[in-house]
């Protein structure tokens, strides 16, 4: 019985579309070429639009095979950086062989509408609906010491459960002073739970010590409003693909809930620290990521393994390589460091792309609770960790397409394909 997200790129078309507007660039532009700085790469001579339209075949062990889409549509203006508005998309569905026959176990779908200036003042809108049904979800218990193995003789629906979750977010974020900017949000998540009775979560949820039950809960159908703020410190020179500068974040998303239809009372804190140095301008990169989560009060089992609405240890956002939601806990340190590389420039379909490399090496742990738990949790350092390599494609000044393939001694092996850079 296979685990984890071997094989999870199988096959990516991208095809870029230039969007039609009599104001785009052209192909009378001049190449991008070695001398050209990096501020210069990507510079709006006139007002114009650029469309992405990237259709995908791919899939892993845990998932399936399917397809889907990334697709922008963004209006550039000079001094209006990075664009006027960015309307961003995205989708998935895969399909794989259950007991019961062809099973859905991913269809993911959103949109979002980014305006960097609202009616031309510095506050940056974001609104971004979304649609998401997880079947197959992995549970391999709680604590960074959570066994790999199960069973002999179990099936592969004893480590999944499934959720659903329609979801609406809106973000503001505006100037505090230079570099400085202050963030203000919402979010509502409807939520689906589907439980196999017959599997290691349920077993964990009636069966567990005391720690693991009282982290555990089947709150079924459920609501969750989730209010936002934040601080973000940004000295980027490039939002889409940077190649100089930080950008640190702290984070505080807070659950008001706490009985009825919305039984949930909780928060996380985050903060994200990010730095890009140029190695060698502007063709060579070394980008590092320093994040730490922490979750407290009354947290729903799913948030466990995430932090800022992705997995942690495991998956396209984390520790890559590892199986997305691995490892499992209230707090988490993690770690990134890109060596990101460019290796050609050049005009075409009207607009500028840039193709490169990147090497990385990704690595965290987890603490169940705030308490000691070192039956859970271990002793010592206790990193889980996965490297790799990847490839990256830059289109016009707003879209970038990331394809990875890494190894973990947790893994042993992940795909990922996605858009936009780690971070």
């Amino acid at each position: 019985m296979q685990r984890g997200l071997a094989a999870a790129l199988l096959c990516a078309i991208a095809v870029p579309l230039a969007a039609s507007a009599e104001d785009a660039l052209n192909s009378n532009d001049k190449p991008v070429n070695a001398d050209t700085n990096p501020e210069d790469r990507f510079k709006k001579k006139t007002d114009h639009s650029e469309g992405n339209f990237v259709p995908v075949v791919g899939g892993s062990t845990d998932i399936g095979i399917g397809g889907g889409y990334f697709a922008n549509f963004a209006r550039l203006s000079e001094g209006f950086d990075p664009y006027l508005w960015d309307i961003e998309s995205a989708g998935l569905i895969t399909f794989k062989s259950g007991d019961s026959g062809i099973v859905v176990p991913y269809a993911d779908v959103y949109a979002k509408l980014t305006i960097p200036r609202l009616f031309g003042h510095p506050i940056r809108l974001e609104v971004r609906p979304s649609f998401t049904s997880e079947q197959t979800i992995h549970y391999y218990g709680l604590g960074n010491a959570s066994p790999s193995t199960f069973p002999v003789g179990t099936k592969d629906t004893y480590q999944e459960y499934g959720r659903t979750h329609p979801q609406f977010d809106v973000d503001l974020r505006f100037k505090l002073a230079d570099h400085y900017s202050g963030r203000l949000g919402a979010r509502y998540i409807k939520n689906y739970i589907a439980l196999n009775q017959d599997s290691k979560l349920v077993d964990d949820m009636n069966n567990g010590s005391v720690e693991v039950q009282s982290l555990l809960h089947n709150p079924g159908t459920h609501n969750v409003i989730l209010l936002k703020t934040g601080l973000a410190w940004d000295t980027r020179d490039n939002e889409a693909s940077t190649y100089s500068g930080t950008f640190d974040t702290v984070d505080l998303r807070v659950s008001p809930g706490g009985g009825g239809p919305f039984p949930y009372k909780y928060g996380e804190a985050t903060l994200n620290l990010r730095a890009f140095v140029p190695l060698r301008t502007p063709w060579i990169t070394l980008a590092g990521r320093l994040v730490g989560s922490a979750l407290f009060g009354n947290v729903p089992f799913y948030e466990l393994s995430r932090f800022d609405d992705t997995y942690a240890l495991g998956g396209t956002g984390g520790v890559r390589g590892i199986p997305a939601g691995r490892f499992s806990g209230k707090a988490k340190v993690l770690g990134n460091i890109e060596l990101r590389n460019e290796l050609v420039a050049f005009h075409a379909l009207g607009k500028p792309l840039v193709f490169g490399i990147a090497g990385f090496l990704d690595a965290g742990r987890v603490w169940t609770d705030w308490g000691s738990q070192s039956a859970l949790d271990g002793t010592g350092l206790g990193l889980h960790w996965g490297t790799g390599v990847g490839l990256r494609l830059q289109s016009g000044s707003a879209f970038v397409l990331r394809a990875d393939i890494a190894y973990s001694p947790d893994g042993p092996f992940g795909g990922y394909f996605s858009a936009g850079q780690l971070f």
